[in-house]
Parts: C-alpha cells; sequence; structure tokens
C-alpha cells in the first residue's frame, strides 16, 4: 500500500488499464463491430471542385450549373487506321444505337484526319444515367475489333478503380509490414499483437468517418495506409517498453503497467508532431485539406486509443507466447555507420547547407499544375491515354462554360458570334444559334405569318397566339398596331403556344401536332442544357491546354467579350477556371501551411525539450528535406500536383520529425554519459531499429501508392511522400547528428532548464553521482544522492557530477 501511495497519476491509470483489461476487450470488441457496420455509410465524394471556396468563380458556376441546367452524356471517340468509307458506315451504326441522339462526322480535317476518324456523339441522357452508359457499352461494342480510343466521362468509375487499386495496396502493405516487425520485432508473438491493434484502429477509423457526412475520394483512399504509416511509432514504442521491462525482470503485468505508464507520456508527446502537421493542413483555404487532415487526425487518435487501451490486454493474453517465441535481435549494430559520421562532421554540414539553399531556390521554382490530367504521371489509366491520343490527332477539346443573366437573346448572340471568331474556339453554343431551318436561329424575332409557316399553324391562329403573348407580357402598343408587324422570338412564342395548348386553350390537327411535337423535342435538347431560370449558359469547345498562359488568354478574352455586353455579371466555368482558381488559393495556402506547419512543431519542440536552439536544427533538418524533396520536379524537369505539396509538406514535417526527436533524445540523454562523440555513435545505432521499422513502412507505403495507383492526384501524393520520407531519413542519420555536434554550445546556451533533467537509462552499470535522482534503480528512488549506484538504472538524474561505468553492461537498451 504503501508504494501505491507514491505512484503517479500516470501510473496508476496504467494500472487501472491492466486490471481492467477484460472490460475493455468487450469496449473495443463492441465498437470494432459498430465501426465494420459503419463502413458501409461512409459517402464518398469524387469531385474535387465542391472543396473550393464557395465564393470562388468555379464553385458558384458550377452550383448553379447544378440547380438550373442539365449536361447531357457525350463522347469523342475516336477510330484509328481506318478509311474514310468505313468511317462513315461505322458513324451510320453508331447512330442506330438506342440512345444516341447525334452522331456528328464529316470528311473536314476536324473528324477525319491521317486515317482516324473522330466521331462526337451526344446521348439522350446524362453522363450517370444507366441508360446513357448502356448506349455508350453498346457503341463500343459496335467498335469492337478497331483500334478505339474513347474520350468520355460516360461510366467512367473512378472510385470503383481506385478501392480495387487500394486493396492490392494495402495486401502488399500490410505484407511489407509483416516482413518489418519480424525483423525488427524481439519476439515473434509481437506481430499478432501488433496487427489486431493496427486493423482495429483502422476499422474505428473508418468506420466512424460518416460522422462527417462525406469525404473525398482522396482520403478514403490513403487513410488508411497512411494511418499505418504514421502511427505503428506508437505501437512499436509501447511494445519495445513492454519487452524492456521484461529484461529488466518484470512480471508481465508489472512490466505492461511501468511499460504503459512512460509509453503514455512518450507516445502523446511524439503524435502531437504529426497531429501538428495535419491541423496545418485542415487550415487550407481548399477544404480538402480539412477533409484530409480531420480524417487522418482522428486516425492517430484512434490509433492512440488502440495502443493504450487495448493494447496492455493484449500483451498480458499472449505474454506466455512471446516469452516462449523470443529470437536474437536480428537488427545489426551500427556504430560503424556513427563513426564514419563523426568523422565527416566538418564536411556534410557544409554540404548540406548548400543542399538546402539550392533545394529552396529550386523547389521554388517547381511547375506547380492544377489539373490532375495535366500532371507528368506514368501510371495512366487508359482512360487517360485515350484522351491524350484524341487530343494529340486532333486537338485539345477544352470545355468552357459562360454563365449570363437570362432574357436577352440579341446580347448572348453577338457573344455568341464574336466568340466564335477567335482562332481557338472551335465551336460555340448557345441558344441564339442553336438552328430550326436553314438560316433560321432559335431565338429570332419573328411574326406571325413566319411562325405559322415554320410551326405549320394556321395563321389565324398564329395571329391569336401573337395577341395573347402580348396581353400575357403587357406589350399592349404592339398588338393593337397591325398585328403581322409584331415580332417575337420564335423560343419565347413557341412556349406561349405549348403551354396554352396543355392548358386546352389552343387546339391543334394532328398534324399540326405533330409538326410541334417535333419542334418541341428540338426545342427541349436546347433549353434543358442552355437556359435555367435564372441564367442562360453559352458552351465553348477550345483547341488550348487546360492551364497555361494560352487558356488564361482565352479565358480574359472570353470573359471581355461577355462583360461587353453584361458588365460584371458573367460567370465562367470549366476546367480551366477551376485550375485559376485552385492555383490562386493555392499561393494562399502554401505560405499558410509551411508557416504553421513549422511553427507548431518548433512550439512543440520547445517544449519538449526546453531548449531554444534544438528546434531550430531539428526543422532545419526537415524543411531542408522538404526542399530537396520538391527540386527533383526541377531537376527531372517535370511538374507536380499542387495537392501533392500542399499534403507531403505537412504530413512530411510532422510525422518525419519523430525520427529527428528519436535520435535527439538518445543524444541528450547519453551525453551526460560519456562523451559526445560517442554519445552520437550510440545514439544512431540505437535509434537504428525504430527509424528503420517506421520509415520502411512510411517509405514503402507511398512507393506502392504511387507505383499502383492509376489517379494522378493519388500516385502523385504518395510518389512525393515516399520520396520525402527517405530524404528524412537520409539526413536524420546523416546531417542531424553532425548539427547536433556542431550546435551544442547553441542548445546549452539556449536552454531554458537544464538539459541533464533527462531520463537516463542503463543497464548493468556504475555510476558515480553528486545530485537529484528520481526513478527506478532497481526499485524506485526519489530524493538526493551522493554516492555510487551499481545496477540498472531507469530514472531522471539532474546532477552536479556523474560519471558512468558500462564496461559490465551487457545490453544497452534504448
Amino acid at each position: 500500500m504503501e508504494q501505491k501511495s507514491t505512484e503517479s497519476a500516470i501510473t496508476k491509470l496504467a494500472r487501472f488499464i491492466v486490471d481492467k483489461r477484460k472490460a475493455f476487450y468487450l469496449v473495443f470488441i463492441a465498437a470494432v463491430l459498430f465501426s465494420a457496420a459503419s463502413i458501409s455509410k461512409v459517402q464518398v465524394n469524387n469531385d474535387i471542385t465542391s472543396y473550393l471556396p464557395p465564393e470562388t468563380e468555379t464553385r458558384r458556376g458550377l452550383t448553379i450549373m447544378e440547380e438550373e441546367f442539365i449536361t447531357l452524356g457525350s463522347a469523342n471517340v475516336m477510330v484509328s487506321n481506318v478509311s474514310y468509307d468505313t468511317a462513315q458506315e461505322l458513324a451510320n451504326q453508331i447512330a442506330a444505337v438506342p440512345g444516341v441522339s447525334q452522331v456528328v462526322f464529316d470528311d473536314t480535317q476536324a473528324h477525319y484526319k491521317d486515317s482516324a476518324a473522330l466521331f462526337t456523339l451526344s446521348f439522350d441522357g446524362e453522363e450517370a444515367d444507366p441508360a446513357t452508359v448502356a448506349a455508350m457499352e453498346q457503341v463500343l461494342q459496335v467498335l469492337d475489333g478497331y483500334d478505339v480510343y474513347p474520350s468520355t466521362q460516360i461510366g467512367r468509375d473512378e472510385s470503383a478503380s481506385l478501392q480495387k487499386e487500394m486493396t492490392v495496396i494495402l495486401a502488399i502493405a500490410a505484407a511489407v509490414i509483416v516482413v518489418v516487425l519480424l525483423f525488427t520485432s524481439k519476439s515473434y508473438m509481437e506481430v499478432p499483437v501488433y496487427l489486431i491493434v493496427f486493423v482495429a484502429a483502422a476499422i474505428l477509423n473508418m468506420g466512424t468517418n460518416f460522422i462527417f457526412g462525406t469525404i473525398s475520394f482522396i482520403t478514403n483512399s490513403i487513410a488508411v495506409v497512411l494511418q499505418l504509416a504514421l502511427a505503428i511509432d506508437y505501437a512499436i514504442i509501447f511494445c519495445h517498453r513492454y519487452m524492456e521491462e521484461r529484461d529488466n525482470g518484470l512480471d508481465p503485468r508489472e512490466a505492461d503497467i511501468a511499460a504503459l505508464s512512460k509509453a503514455i507520456v512518450e507516445i502523446s508527446s511524439s503524435s502531437l508532431t504529426t497531429i501538428s502537421g495535419l491541423v496545418a493542413l485542415m487550415l487550407m483555404q481548399l477544404r480538402i485539406g480539412f477533409d484530409m487532415g480531420i480524417v487522418l487526425s482522428k486516425g492517430i487518435l484512434c490509433s492512440m486509443l488502440c495502443v493504450f487501451l487495448l493494447m496492455p490486454g493484449l500483451l498480458m493474453l499472449f505474454s506466455g507466447a512471446i516469452d516462449r517465441t523470443r529470437h536474437r535481435d536480428l537488427v545489426p549494430k551500427i556504430n560503424f555507420w556513427g563513426k564514419g559520421v563523426v568523422r565527416l562532421q566538418f564536411v556534410l554540414p557544409p554540404i548540406f547547407l548548400v543542399a538546402v539553399v539550392a533545394g529552396a531556390v529550386l523547389s521554388a521554382q517547381c511547375d506547380y499544375v492544377f489539373d490532375a490530367n495535366d500532371t507528368d504521371f506514368d501510371n495512366k489509366p487508359d482512360w487517360r491515354i485515350a484522351d491524350e491520343k484524341v487530343a494529340d490527332t486532333f486537338g485539345a477539346s477544352n470545355t468552357i462554360a459562360v454563365l449570363v443573366p437570362r432574357g436577352d437573346y440579341e446580347k448572348e448572340g453577338r457573344i455568341l458570334e464574336r466568340a466564335a471568331q477567335i482562332p481557338q474556339v472551335t465551336q460555340a453554343t448557345g441558344l441564339a444559334n442553336i438552328e430550326v431551318e436553314e438560316g433560321r436561329m432559335l431565338t429570332d424575332q419573328m411574326t406571325p405569318r413566319q411562325f405559322s409557316e415554320l410551326a405549320g399553324v394556321d395563321i389565324e391562329l398564329a395571329r391569336l397566339l401573337y395577341q395573347a403573348y402580348g396581353l400575357s407580357v403587357e406589350e399592349y402598343g404592339a398588338i393593337f398596331q397591325d398585328p403581322d408587324d409584331y415580332a417575337v422570338p420564335l423560343i419565347d412564342v413557341f412556349e406561349f403556344l405549348l403551354e396554352q395548348k396543355d392548358k386546352g386553350v389552343v387546339s391543334l390537327t394532328a398534324d399540326q401536332a405533330r409538326q410541334v411535337d417535333e419542334l418541341q423535342e428540338q426545342l427541349d435538347v436546347g433549353l434543358e442544357q442552355l437556359r435555367g431560370e435564372h441564367w442562360s449558359r453559352l458552351v465553348f469547345i477550345a483547341d488550348v491546354p487546360t492551364e497555361g498562359e494560352e487558356a488564361q488568354a482565352l479565358l480574359e478574352q472570353l470573359r471581355a467579350i461577355a462583360q461587353d455586353e453584361y458588365g460584371d455579371d458573367v460567370i465562367l466555368v470549366g476546367n480551366s477556371t477551376n485550375a485559376l482558381d485552385l492555383a490562386s488559393s493555392f499561393s494562399r495556402d502554401n505560405l499558410k501551411i509551411s508557416i504553421l506547419t513549422a511553427l507548431f512543431v518548433m512550439v512543440i519542440l520547445l517544449f519538449t525539450f526546453k531548449s531554444a536552439g534544438l528546434p531550430i536544427l531539428l526543422v532545419l533538418t526537415i524543411q531542408g528535406s522538404i526542399w530537396i524533396n520538391f527540386s527533383v520536379p526541377v531537376l527531372t524537369d517535370t511538374n507536380l500536383f499542387f495537392l501533392s505539396y500542399l499534403v507531403v509538406s505537412s504530413i512530411q514535417m510532422g510525422a518525419t520529425i519523430d525520427y529527428a526527436i528519436v535520435i535527439t533524445n538518445r543524444y541528450l540523454e547519453l551525453k551526460t554519459l560519456m562523451d559526445r562523440k560517442q554519445a552520437v555513435v550510440e545514439a544512431l545505432s540505437q535509434s537504428f531499429p525504430t527509424i528503420l521499422t517506421s520509415g520502411t513502412i512510411m517509405a514503402v507505403a507511398g512507393f506502392l501508392i504511387g507505383g499502383i495507383s492509376t489517379d494522378a492526384t493519388i500516385g502523385s501524393v504518395g510518389q512525393t511522400l515516399g520520396r520525402g520520407t527517405v530524404t528524412s531519413i537520409i539526413l536524420v542519420m546523416t546531417v542531424l547528428p553532425q548539427l547536433l555536434l556542431l550546435g551544442d554550445a547553441l542548445i546549452e546556451h539556449t536552454a531554458i532548464t537544464l538539459n541533464r533533467d533527462r531520463a537516463q537509462r542503463f543497464n548493468k552499470g556504475t555510476m558515480r553521482l553528486d545530485g537529484h535522482i528520481r526513478g527506478h534503480v532497481s526499485g524506485f528512488v526519489d530524493g538526493e544522492f551522493k554516492g555510487v549506484l551499481h545496477g540498472s538504472v531507469d530514472a531522471v538524474i539532474e546532477s552536479n557530477y556523474q560519471e558512468l561505468d558500462l564496461s559490465q553492461q551487457e545490453e544497452h537498451t534504448p
């Protein structure tokens, strides 16, 4: 009872968790079952534009189009190595497919070129309509046997293909994790404990995502792999602590309690740097950063809960099997590496500084792209290959919509006419240039006689119709003069005729009704796509890239033409405007994330190490690795998807700073016991297993995502994360130890408290000490001490003098 009264609150908490492990089993079983059942409730959002701030032009325009317009399915299908006559025959066969409303094909360069035919297809339904998908599949069946490249959104289920790819990635990652853990573990039965904890944490995180309503396809695809890579340290730290306590002679229960009491503090502080990077990500203006940050932060918390509450019970449950399956350490000592690093302490730091400056300059020149389809990404899906083939042969097909206030067809007509004269514009479509018969447009002004001829109705009926229309719109002067001179836009008077017909006011003969129905069918197609309740949509197709100077110049031209008619009350929408909006938010998010991530991490490090200089050295090392990582695209003359930078820079800083912390902690503890150079060598050797385990898993996870995923967004993130992790590992294992040696004076002079006030550990050694000691010395000690300690020590020591003799030590545990 006396011992318990001296226990800290953390130790009491650890004892409670271990002793109540069976209750925690039941809680986790229930939570995992509930989460597993809830995974299907999670809604996945495949539209990255929905995460744009609501005030951006693209988001405003897309919202209007979703509310007021429909977009019927369309496709550009290229058939290579085919004669014109064969292509014409294929066009006729495609036109006969149910659900295909129109096939545009002729002998112009726009549709037949270099023995390749381009069929421009329109469908009766929207892209996602099952009937449209079925029609597209039938079109491809018609073309079976030919060299076909379909460029279309119809039937493109990127979410399903991503899930298949991520299943493969997760399976391979799991195999790699098992191999790495077997290699770095002390007992084979540690691995099942790890896997149970990982699986439980992953299911808890995935199943609770439904509380957010929807999550992005990017987050949904990579969250599980990144959660394992980011949080695997926690289980490893705890298990290694447990094995150390067992080595010190404690029984499984006491070893579990002691290990957990130490691991709670260590893991909690370690997780803060990772979460700080994710918090910075959540503050992005582009809300997909919040989406990824909140889900991954929740994943970190789920992993911590599983390690703190579930893993202690599992270690007790498997304690006998763990003891029986112990094996020799497979990770070699790397003292040779540390000695080599020390010898180069005046060589590598100058090289590092040059590399950091060069990396900072080069990374600032990185060519960022904002449309995933423009990313230099080798692992391309079939649909992207088809898009590029069509663009290479017949030119780009960049669609830009211009939204203008509804109602003034003359202004719309002038915009369409002027825009069609721009050389890059290959097609301009709006209500004002839809032809109902040769030479007559849907919005042309028509007299009663012209309307009666076109619609096939009696002239007297047409006059009465015009008079009724004039009354309805209060144009009294026109209708009380000669009604034959009263001209009204065809679309308006025709809609009025249909309205009166539906009310039973107007009766038509069978022939008249048939002719009106044909005209109505043609009208409906145009109205549904081009006119909404408050806005009209003008659609332009241009042979320009999605982004770049040429695309931006075209957008400015179209905007200027529209603003000449409507002032500022115009909205441009399309992939090009989306890229511009993303570029605008990126410039702000980039600076915000870089500053906040570094600031958060430095504050955490300041409180962790109680030194103002040390955080600078650690952040410089990891920030240097980030700059070097993002200079690679410049050196290889490739571009980089902007989201890769935002996501990876925050994760790389938040997660890989842990590697630097591990080495620094070891060094600060060891330098109070031995020469600084010896401390660096020993710190690298002790830290190597942890960094090898965590770093290998994160790097492999990144490279697997980058190598297997055909989605340019996700693949680019994975590829960049893998490369960044390897860069961080190299720098913390080479440059950081030298910075610690060279910057030791800075660390000491900027210390807030005594740096010797740290946990120090050794087995079977002798220490002569004059100072304060609190901790375990083959038991628990807390008090002032002057004398010699002989045996095992795991304690916080603040001393005026200490001398350690490790000549008897058989195993120097971390």
